[in-house]
């Protein structure tokens, strides 16, 4: 593991020289990271498992059980939806006053949103207005994801030692086991405490409350890095600022869509081993959802110990390789998925943890494995566009898409949408190495 004492080596070959006072190590950048991620996840995946333990009964009781989960996955797609907006808006807010205030408010609307979600009247109580205002409160959360976009894992990135980088890439991606961890075992408590009519009345507003908690927690961790002078000096010299996107898109727009597809399997598998299962089991299995949720916890930690292994592999064969192979791994686990999920506890028990192992080393490098392709002043706004429409294209509809499929075709359904995102990522990083070999030639 990176201490905050590792040497910050330029991306470049060449002499290192001794660290100054002025660097900072990709160990102090990755504490800010993990930090920050963790408590983005935290507030995301809280909102996922409301979706299928409270929203379905308080907001949309006016529906069946199934269809008031889809109707939940619904807005949960909004935040995905809305996440590139965010981070233009951010981006506009940073060229005018800089990237501290533009971290400040994307975090104090993303931990506002979630803290007003819990509360929001029910259906009972105010009808659809209800149902409009936890869309809005949705909304927030998206355009706050996106604007909260510091570079911190570009930066970390480009300043790793050039035979770690898989190793420091996939600290940035730890929040999210941490996140849904520290999610699922605060509703797993207040769930398990707490009788249905106190859980419904108030108990289910607890994690949502907890966010805001966290979330202050997770600002001055960051604020810690981004208003120093070392933190802005790094960002400058790298050119790590907000880039036009008139520029971008012309010049080098087709390396937001490679790298967005190139990642598609492990965003595909995310919400199918974290959101959707626990829908199908409340809704479909016979196993208790409390359960499910302390085998979720476990598959969790297995994530958080696979994350590190993958940054070790990574190293060593090469990132994109490393995907590739996983892109594999995720395909057959596909084939297999339905019968998994349908075998009662063991082929549960079973999909949860080898989906979250899988996860954790697919996940563990996903996120900016094609990053270096943009020119360096494009190479900020490209790598928070290219997660955006990851997320959009892989995993926002995820849980609806899969979940109304396998209510009426079966849990093949699994099978086909996970497989669906290994091609686009085999394909995504064919392509992207024909045009690294293109662009070879021509130099």
């Amino acid at each position: 593991m990176a201490t905050a004492s590792s040497t910050l080596l330029p991306p470049q070959s060449g002499p290192v020289n001794p660290r100054t006072d002025e660097d900072l190590a990709p160990g102090d950048i990755a504490v800010g990271v993990i930090i920050g991620r963790a408590s983005e996840y935290f507030d995301f995946f809280v909102f996922g498992i409301a979706s299928v333990l409270v929203f379905p009964q308080l907001f949309f009781p006016f529906a069946d059980p199934l269809t008031g989960t889809l109707y939940a996955f619904l807005v949960f797609a909004l935040a995905f939806v809305v996440r590139p907006v965010g981070t233009l808006i951010g981006m506009t807010i940073q060229r005018r006053f800089g990237r501290s205030t533009k971290l400040t408010a994307a975090l104090f609307l993303l931990g506002s949103s979630t803290v007003g979600m819990g509360l929001l009247p029910s259906y009972a109580e105010a009808g659809s207005a209800a149902i409009w205002l936890l869309a809005l409160a949705r909304v927030g959360q998206g355009l706050a994801l996106g604007g909260s976009w510091d570079g911190l894992p570009s930066l970390l990135a480009l300043n790793a030692p050039p035979d770690r980088r898989g190793w420091y890439a996939m600290l940035g991606q730890l929040g999210a086991p941490l996140g849904f961890f520290v999610a699922s075992g605060v509703f797993l408590y207040v769930y398990g405490s707490l009788d249905s009519q106190d859980f419904f009345s108030w108990g289910w507003r607890f994690p949502f409350f907890t966010a805001f908690a966290i979330n202050v927690v997770a600002l001055f961790a960051r604020l810690r890095l981004v208003v120093t002078h070392e933190y802005e000096k790094r960002m400058e010299e790298h050119e790590l600022d907000p880039a036009d996107l008139r520029e971008l898109l012309p010049a080098q727009g087709h390396h937001i869509a490679i790298g967005a597809f190139a990642a598609l399997a492990s965003y595909a598998l995310f919400h199918l081993v974290t959101v959707f299962p626990l829908s199908w089991v409340a809704l479909f299995a016979h196993q208790g959802v409390e359960d499910f949720m302390k085998m979720e916890l476990l598959g969790a930690a297995f994530a958080a110990v696979a994350m590190p292994m993958s940054g070790l592999i990574a190293d060593k064969i090469g990132r994109r390789s490393f995907l590739g192979a996983l892109a594999v791994a995720i395909g057959v686990f596909a084939l297999f998925a339905p019968f998994m999920l349908g075998g009662g506890k063991p082929g549960q028990a079973a999909f949860i943890l080898v989906g979250f192992v899988l996860l954790g080393l697919s996940y563990g490098q996903a996120a900016g494995s094609v990053t270096s392709n943009f020119l360096p002043h494009f190479r900020y706004t490209g790598a928070a566009l290219t997660a955006d429409m990851a997320w959009l294209l892989g995993a926002a509809f995820a849980p609806v898409v899969v979940l109304f499929l396998s209510s009426r075709f079966g849990l093949v359904s699994v099978s086909v949408y996970l497989l669906s995102g290994v091609v686009c990522t085999l394909l995504a990083l064919r392509v992207n190495k024909r045009l690294q070999a293109a662009a070879v030639v021509q130099d």
